[in-house]
């Protein structure tokens, strides 16, 4: 055998799988310095089902985003063995693996782990399925739970900004309570997809600590109280104690080894040691070195999180939540974000993009988003002559109001298709810097930025943000943040670091300063900001209330049965004449 071969059967490798909005991606991780070895995607068979159920076809009412858990188990069964396979590594070298998941994902199972959607009696019943972190149909469950929070003066609001999100475990499961009771009844667990794909994998349940304090309101060592359950609703009261509560356990903690069956799914020996759930974003922080207070990572995709740890607890307007060790143990974990950003810009190609234009790019040899990156980055700051608010997708922070919608202003015969995306782009990165400025009105200040996911492929993107934020950008070296994350607590799991900042170190990649502010477009950017808050305040706190208005509208229309079609009147041939 030749010496490098052999070299390389003795090293250790540890397997990390990211369960995103869309795939799943598995990636084989060297132990002693985080070389990415063998990587593989498998993209969910049912997608995100968030206009029909992908079984029966059966319509969903507007703002639903649903999932099928059965496409998680196959990201289990494919992507992980070929991940092995393209590295070449052996399962005997494997001595841990560790997941990551989009969050809120919340799901109602059995007793027994096993999915409500997976009974034929609720095959065709929405709430049985996994709600996906956007599904965000529960805003005025959201809203009661905000306002009696407020009217009882429960301590724990403040922790999340004042507001608690449609996207969050209580209102999901408040919503379902009061929709679909023979549902909730049936549900006997109401659990993060986090930590559900841990029970299949170990065998044995588990809860993470962070997804339960950014995610369920878990506070100074409580849920919410019976009390306060109880009115929201009367059948509400036990729901946390019987559905959701069980021990905690911090993050790099063994849950257990692999099951018979975990085995045969992914090729790894049984008794692998699997590591606690995570959540994408946070577990991405580690593999960008971001274990220190002051260092915030935005995770830019189809929506951005943004995470940083403190060495204090301070309140901070509209944040996602604040959970001591939600991110790295010792620190608090502090977690704010948009609820679109790749998606708004996926959503303009697809459906704002003329023909001319994608004929052009495919000529040109590059995808529209590079080919209009291109042409919007030669253009000067302001040319355009537009703002746009990020919230087509609602605002996570720092409103947390998901019925908000997105804007543009300024548009006029001569606004072009790069314009519009130009615009998108930069209000996205103003959204970024409200937040920012949050962070340090309050009492946090950011000492570096540090970016990761799809969106740091795109030079203009990174750019525009540099710009905007007027600061330098330091982005993740590696193309698998939050797998190679997970990865990085496998290796804690399986004990080969003593913590997540000391693997985080030998195992993680960053780019310091990659992409520097230029002094004249962040001067530029001043004015464009100032604009942006305008609008921001006037549409988003109480200035006017339009956009409410108008999806109350969209819902009420949405509702009504379709209109029986009028038949074609067609004129004489002497009115013709």
């Amino acid at each position: 055998m030749p010496a490098d071969v052999s070299a390389h059967r003795r090293d250790r490798f540890v397997v990390g799988v990211d369960f995103g909005t869309l795939s799943g991606r598995a990636v084989v991780v060297r132990v002693e310095d985080g070389a990415e070895c063998g990587t593989a995607v498998r993209a969910y068979s049912h997608g995100v089902m968030d206009e029909r159920l992908a079984h029966s076809g059966a319509p969903l009412p507007p703002d639903w985003a649903l999932q099928d858990p059965a496409d998680y188990l196959e990201v289990l069964q494919d992507a992980v063995p070929k991940a092995l396979a393209a590295g070449g590594v052996h399962p005997d070298q494997v001595i841990g693996i560790a997941t990551d998941f989009t969050a809120c994902t919340v799901l109602p199972t059995g007793r027994d782990g096993v999915p409500l959607s997976f009974d034929p009696r609720f095959r065709d019943v929405p709430h049985a399925y996994a709600k996906l972190w956007k599904h965000h149909a529960a805003q005025g469950q959201a809203d009661r739970i905000t306002a009696l929070a407020e009217e009882r003066g429960e301590p724990w609001l403040a922790r999340y900004g004042g507001r608690i999100s449609s996207e969050w475990t209580l209102a999901k499961g408040l919503q379902m309570l009061e929709e679909d009771r023979a549902a909730c009844a049936c549900a006997q667990r109401w659990i993060e997809a986090a930590d559900w794909i841990v029970w299949q994998l170990c065998g044995r349940e588990t809860r993470n600590v962070g997804t339960a304090g950014y995610k369920a309101q878990y506070q100074d060592g409580a849920f919410p109280s019976r009390e306060f359950l109880a009115a929201l609703h009367p059948a509400f009261t036990d729901f946390v104690a019987a559905k959701i509560d069980f021990p905690l356990s911090a993050f790099g903690t063994r849950a257990g080894g692999l099951t018979a069956q975990a085995a045969r799914w992914t090729g790894l020996n049984e008794g692998t040691a699997v590591a606690i759930g995570n959540v994408d974003a946070h577990v991405t922080a580690p593999a960008a070195r971001v274990t220190r207070p002051g260092q915030l990572l935005a995770v830019m995709g189809t929506s951005t999180c943004h995470v940083m740890n403190a060495d204090k607890l301070v309140e901070v307007p509209g944040m996602c939540g604040v959970v001591d060790g939600g991110i790295i143990d010792g620190l608090y974990g502090y977690e704010a974000g948009q609820s679109g950003v790749g998606d708004i810009l996926a959503w303009f190609v697809s459906s704002g993009l003329p023909a001319g234009y994608l004929a052009d790019a495919e000529r040109a040899g590059l995808d529209a988003h590079e080919y209009l990156s291109r042409r919007a980055a030669n253009q000067r700051v302001g040319e355009h002559g537009l703002i746009a608010l990020d919230w087509h997708n609602g605002n996570r922070s720092v409103l947390v109001d998901h019925h908000l919608a997105g804007v543009l202003v300024g548009q006029s015969l001569a606004t072009r298709p790069e314009d519009v995306y130009r615009a998108l782009v930069e209000a996205t990165a103003f959204g970024t810097r409200t937040i920012v400025e949050t962070f340090e009105a309050a009492g946090l200040p950011v000492d570096e930025f540090v970016a990761a996911g799809g969106l740091v492929k795109n030079p203009f993107v990174m750019q525009t943000y540099a710009d905007v934020l007027r600061r330098d950008i330091s982005v993740i070296g590696s193309d698998q943040g939050p797998a190679l994350g997970s990865a990085i607590h496998a290796a804690v799991a399986a004990g080969a670091y003593p913590d997540v900042a000391t693997a985080a170190d030998a195992m993680g990649q960053v780019s310091r300063r990659a992409y520097t502010f230029d002094a004249e477009r962040a001067d530029a950017y001043e004015a464009l900001y100032t604009e942006y808050r305008v609008l921001h305040d006037y549409f988003g706190t109480g200035g006017n209330d339009v956009l409410h208005r108008l999806r109350a509208l969209r819902d009420r229309v949405r509702t009504l049965p379709p209109a029986p079609p009028k038949p074609a009147r067609l004129r004489p041939a002497e009115e013709l004449t």
